[in-house]
């Protein structure tokens, strides 16, 4: 029996990648580090929030796994509250992103095996931020009467600030960020949820000029700011990965690959044969359980656990991170009596967030790569000089054909 489970905590970076200085606005990510300051504000008292958690950061499971070690390689110092000072219990590692930007779909695509080698396409930290000509043939092939925001904004902060005059005028809010992305966000009821995968899919051919890498529907309830939220109909309308990824090799194999949450869309379903939608942390990793029932000999399980980002990375949210990372952390011991003679399972993720830094965007950082199995033996398999040797492992346990890039954790030097 060999199967995969392959879990991305989204955005748990564990400190600056070597080239974070070419990153960040308005000064770069040079020194930021997800977990270390997460720990850091915990330990003084400052991840404390009553009824939710308190105290230092207690996540003993990923210790044991090797995450105190490889946030110590990555940025010099051992995360507070990370005290386990045994030989690591899975496979670890502090891997680097070696392509171009810091958002999702690059993350996950190098992360299956297929590195970004182009830059992809940003609009300008100005208000109005879209160019006027894609904003008039927006208008025109879909018959809104106008759009609202143009900007860059935290999508929670934008709908506050304008999700009463969306509803009133039928206008979406449209907006951005440090990333390659067109969002789209407008009420499902007053606006209608399918109204606005409509205009999202004609919005995706018009960027494709500025090679933009994302178009996101954000739907919403809600009457008043007080009650607007963000709904779990998400949908993304991604551009196709540069080359196959793990996905497809694994499909093509006739293996089952199962994705949980909005995997399917960051591959814009490429190599994916079953879709499991999930939302928010906890129902996802249930999914993920049930994924992990169905799988059989040969199969892949891919995950993404979107609120460590979406709820707590971009809102600045260093509490609500660190009870987040806490619920998964406790969790594992369930997912770990699961496991059969064979399987792996791998924690990683796709880019930073630091929620003590500037700004709402994501931050260039390294990432942690912690595998473990029952059959898997415990070591340091130091800086991995690309997230796609996460891809070849998981190729290379499945036995199927390696791809271009990166290279094993199972291969020793």
């Amino acid at each position: 029996m060999a199967r995969a489970f392959l879990l991305v905590l989204d955005s748990f970076g564990i400190g600056n990648a070597p080239d974070a200085e070419q990153y960040g606005r308005p000064t770069s990510d040079k020194g930021s580090n997800t977990l270390g300051h997460i720990a850091e504000r915990c330990a003084r008292g400052e991840g404390d929030r009553q009824g939710l958690r308190s105290g230092p950061l207690s996540i003993p499971n990923m210790d044991r796994l090797g995450l105190g070690l490889v946030a110590e390689k990555a940025a010099g110092k051992r995360p507070d509250g990370l005290t386990y000072d045994g030989e690591p219990t899975g496979i670890c590692a502090n891997a680097v992103e070696v392509s171009k930007g810091k958002d999702t779909p690059s993350g996950h695509w190098e992360i299956a095996g297929v590195p970004v080698p182009f830059d992809w396409g940003y609009f300008p930290d100005t208000e109005p931020t879209f160019p006027p000509e894609l904003t008039k043939a927006l208008l025109e092939k879909t018959g809104l009467p106008g759009i609202l925001g143009d900007k860059h904004a935290s999508g929670t902060v934008i709908i506050n600030e304008l999700g009463e005059e969306s509803i009133r005028t039928g206008m979406p809010i449209c907006y951005t960020s440090a990333d390659s992305v067109y969002q789209i966000a407008a009420h499902e009821e007053h606006f209608g949820l399918e109204r606005l995968y409509e205009i999202c899919e004609i919005a995706y051919d018009l960027v494709a000029p500025y090679n933009i890498g994302r178009i996101i529907a954000r739907p919403f309830i809600g009457e008043t700011p007080a009650d607007f939220e963000r709904t779990g109909n998400r949908r993304d309308f991604s551009v196709l990965p540069p080359e196959p990824t793990l996905l497809d090799r694994a499909k093509e194999a006739g293996r089952n690959v199962l994705a949980v949450g909005k995997i399917s869309d960051i591959f814009a379903a490429q190599g994916v044969t079953k879709k499991m939608k999930a939302t928010g942390n906890p129902e996802i990793f249930e999914t993920t359980l049930e994924a992990i029932k169905l799988a059989k000999d040969g199969d892949l399980v891919f995950s993404n656990l979107v609120d460590f980002d979406m709820h707590f990375g971009h809102r600045r949210d260093v509490p609500g991170y660190a009870a987040a990372l806490e619920y998964f952390d406790q969790r594992i011991p369930e997912l770990q009596a699961m496991l059969q003679p064979g399987d792996m399972v791998i924690l990683t993720a796709d880019h930073g967030c630091d929620p003590t830094w500037q700004g709402t965007d994501h931050t260039r950082e390294q990432v942690p790569v912690l595998i473990f199995g029952p059959d898997i033996k415990g070591r340091y398999a130091g800086q991995r000089a690309t997230f796609a040797d996460i891809g070849e492992t998981v190729a290379d346990h499945l036995g199927l054909a390696p791809g271009d890039h990166g290279r094993s954790f199972l291969i020793e030097d």
